[in-house]
């Protein structure tokens, strides 16, 4: 009886054993099952594609820069694997010039109802109203960080959704004439919406009747030297979870330095129009200010010396990884 009930115990304890590493192993499996892969975003390649843009010249709309440039923008899109739509329209400036604008739109698993959408304007400001000399306000800015930039990482991260798509379905804008506000030398009245009249228009006419994405992310001077990103706070008023999302995964990749975990100010661009007409929720990954008096948009924001000479690439690879990051781990 002694011996039955010893024998007992040991079946009982070495049943256990087998339990408990089964329990373990299932858990190890549904842990590796549960692992993501993201792409490892390549700062070079998102480097070549701002180089292409600057060497069309300033992408301002009614110039053959412009169109050349837009067609180069859609052809890539094309070529990674997107279903391109290219929405035309005729949009009034603040001083009643007609611009032709292109928004141009490449959709990824486009059947897939949970989408997100990542977009960047892609024109550039036709005066220098910011140079310290006045001499050059007139000129056109070449735009390598400010329109370039946000639109090269967004290649870069079409290139790789192309080769290895992510659970949910993507769409990518490029949108036009978002840097045709009126310059500082306007003498009439100034309005936010003079700015971002391509994703004004997109808004209220989506390339897609009914719309929706979970979430928004826009790319805004995506690569300069020395960038700061603090959470800017429209996006905070509209989208405070999708920024601590974003700064959150920043920091865990190690980003901490470019994403400063503090609120900024509050920036008139595309997301704001996609946040209000569109009720997408929507943030700006954008260089912004940290108070009224101290901006770090760059000292060659909005000047003659907007060129390839500002872009860093160190400053793409922390805003693509952590982009791709948060895109590739959405279910």
């Amino acid at each position: 009886m002694k011996r039955y009930m010893i024998s007992a115990f040991t079946a009982g304890l070495l049943l256990a054993v087998i339990s408990c590493k089964t329990g373990n192993n299932s858990k190890v499996k549904d842990t590796a099952a549960e692992h993501v892969i993201v792409p490892e975003f390549n700062a070079d390649s998102a480097y070549r594609h701002i180089q292409a843009q600057v060497d069309f010249g300033p992408r301002i709309p009614n110039t053959q820069a412009h169109v050349e440039c837009g067609g180069y923008l859609a052809n890539m899109l094309e070529k990674y694997g997107a279903k391109v739509t290219n929405q035309y329209a005729d949009l009034l400036a603040f001083n009643g010039t007609i611009l032709k604008a292109r928004n141009i739109i490449g959709s990824y698993n486009p059947e897939n109802k949970r989408r997100i959408l990542l977009f960047a304007h892609w024109d550039t400001r036709p005066w220098s109203d910011n140079d310290p000399d006045k001499k050059n306000h007139h000129t056109p800015v070449l735009g390598a960080n400010d329109g370039a930039s946000g639109a090269g990482v967004l290649l870069e991260i079409a290139r790789l959704i192309g080769g290895q798509a992510p659970a949910l379905g993507i769409d990518i804008i490029f949108f036009d004439a978002e840097d045709y506000g009126a310059p500082r030398f306007y003498n009439g009245e100034h309005k936010e919406e003079y700015w971002c009249l391509g994703s004004q228009y997109w808004a209220r006419n989506p390339h897609v009747a009914g719309y929706n994405a979970r979430f928004g992310i826009l790319l805004d001077m995506a690569g300069g030297k020395n960038a700061t990103f603090y959470r800017e706070l429209y996006s905070e008023k509209y989208a405070g979870s999708i920024n601590r999302k974003v700064w959150g995964k920043a920091k865990e990749l190690g980003y901490g330095a470019f994403f400063t975990d503090e609120k900024g100010a509050m920036i008139t661009d595309d997301h704001l129009f996609v946040n209000k007409i569109a009720r997408i929720p929507s943030i700006d990954i954008i260089p912004n200010m940290v108070d009224a008096e101290r901006s770090s948009f760059g000292d060659f924001w909005h000047t003659v010396n907007d060129d390839m000479s500002g872009i860093d690439k160190n400053t793409l690879k922390a805003v693509g990884q952590t982009v791709l990051a948060v895109i590739y781990n959405e279910k």
